[in-house]
């Protein structure tokens, strides 16, 4: 009860006669008809719920972990005022826990004619998409005693984007791509396969790059530089089956597979290489062709955002048959998945040359830095004995790489906040070396 419904309703009351206050039926039946009597004008004088006009605007959009606003527009085309107490329902992982109470309800009032706007301030804590659920009003009258209530279903879609944390690695890793495309001052220039231009010999430099014919034509001994490819074929491929769903840290692996993968598109969009996206489990779940430069982080994030863990095997040989048909010429195909044994041996080991043959092969896999921790844990018998498992752990990841680069895989094992960096490092190195 409002504390002006309170202070008239005691008002109300001391202005009954006394004998109708006093301790009997007839005084009891009384005040029982007059509580109810100003509960029905209260409620009265209450504005409708269902003749409200809701609409929203506000952001469509927004990486996660960052707030969104998106606002409530209550129009009130009754002749009464409005009164209300607003419950904007989205899903709980809209907000960080325990802001839900504060951010998803308002109060208001809007005279006749009139409307308001109200502001719910979302701070997602998940990727994906954000529904609005329904938006409730009780509606109170003057006294507070009594109101209406019902609820209004107003459409609105919030994308939640991945955070792209990995991009502060993205101005260094651009500095050395820079320096082996020549831009920069080296004494040195990358390697590759696309001649660049003559200089003069300086200690160091590798003796097979000595252009004898220049040299023969001038007084001083000429190198050929050389510049990296550049119109190569990169397809990121992510594994959404099973094994993306082990969280690493506060998040599944696939989150961290999702990261890197930013980097190194964005990191190859400035080398001139094109890059495309395909996360397959059991059929395509986001497919991405074609993008200019431009287009292209945008359109991978759209497309990243609503992925989930799919709790089903990988079919190894569709992801195979998906990947040839994206990457009809030879591409680089990095494959986001693990290194579990098992997994491997069924399924990507059997259907490996398949890709290995028209394409240079890079599996990015993210490790558990728990494997890691119990690895090195030490000072006492349990602690000894989960170091034993750990690295036993360890062990087999390795020689599972191994055997991976066997078969002519490059191979990048790494913790999540190291992968990205890591990859992109492989992914320079690839360049620099004309093996892409």
């Amino acid at each position: 009860m409002a504390p002006t419904g309170r202070a008239a309703l005691l008002a109300a009351l001391g202005s009954l006669p006394v004998g109708l206050l006093a301790p009997s039926w007839t005084g009891i039946l009384a005040v029982d008809g007059a509580v109810a009597l100003a509960c029905a004008c209260d409620v009265a004088l209450a504005a409708p719920v269902r003749r409200l006009g809701l609409s929203r605007t506000g952001d469509t959009s927004v990486r996660l972990g960052e707030p969104a606003e998106v606002t409530l527009t209550v129009t009130n085309t009754s002749r009464r005022p409005l009164r209300a107490r607003v419950r904007d329902a989205w899903p709980p992982s809209s907000w960080r826990p325990g802001t839900e109470q504060d951010a998803s309800r308002h109060t208001l009032t809007v005279p006749p004619g009139e409307r308001r706007r109200l502001t719910t301030r979302l701070r997602p804590t998940r990727r994906g998409d954000r529904i609005a659920d329904r938006v409730t009003l009780r509606s109170y009258g003057p006294l507070g005693l009594y109101a209406r209530q019902g609820s209004h279903r107003v459409p609105w879609t919030v994308r939640v984007l991945p955070p792209f944390t990995s991009r502060k690695h993205l101005p260094s890793k651009l500095a050395r791509l820079r320096e082996l495309d020549g831009r920069t001052s080296l004494l040195t220039r990358g390697e590759g396969t696309e001649f660049d231009s003559l200089r003069e010999y300086v200690p160091g430099d590798d003796t097979r790059s000595i252009d004898w014919r220049a040299t023969a034509r001038q007084s001083t001994v000429a190198v050929r530089t050389w510049r990296p490819e550049r119109d190569r074929h990169l397809l990121l491929v992510l594994d959404t089956g099973r094994t993306s769903a082990g969280r690493v840290g506060d998040a599944p692996r696939l989150d961290a597979a999702m990261d890197a993968a930013l980097l190194l598109a964005a990191l190859a969009s400035r080398a001139g290489d094109r890059v495309d996206l395909l996360a397959y489990d059991r059929r395509v779940r986001a497919l991405v062709q074609g993008k200019a430069s431009g287009e292209l982080l945008p359109a991978l994030v759209d497309a990243m955002a609503p992925l989930e863990p799919e709790l089903v095997e990988t079919d190894s040989r569709g992801l195979s048959a998906a990947a040839l048909r994206s990457a009809p010429r030879r591409s680089l195909i990095v494959l986001f998945t693990g290194l579990e044994s098992a997994p491997l041996e069924e399924g990507l080991f059997p259907v490996l040359s398949t890709l290995t043959d028209r394409h240079t092969v890079l599996i990015a896999s993210v490790a558990d830095p728990h494997i890691a921790g119990m690895a090195a844990s030490r000072g006492s018998t349990e602690a000894v004995y989960s170091a034993a498992a750990g690295a036993q752990a360890e062990a087999e990841r390795h020689r599972v790489a191994a055997r991976l680069t066997r078969h002519g895989v490059h191979v990048v094992d790494a913790l999540p906040d190291e992968l990205a960096p890591a990859l992109a490092d492989t992914y320079l190195a690839l360049k620099a070396a004309g093996k892409l």
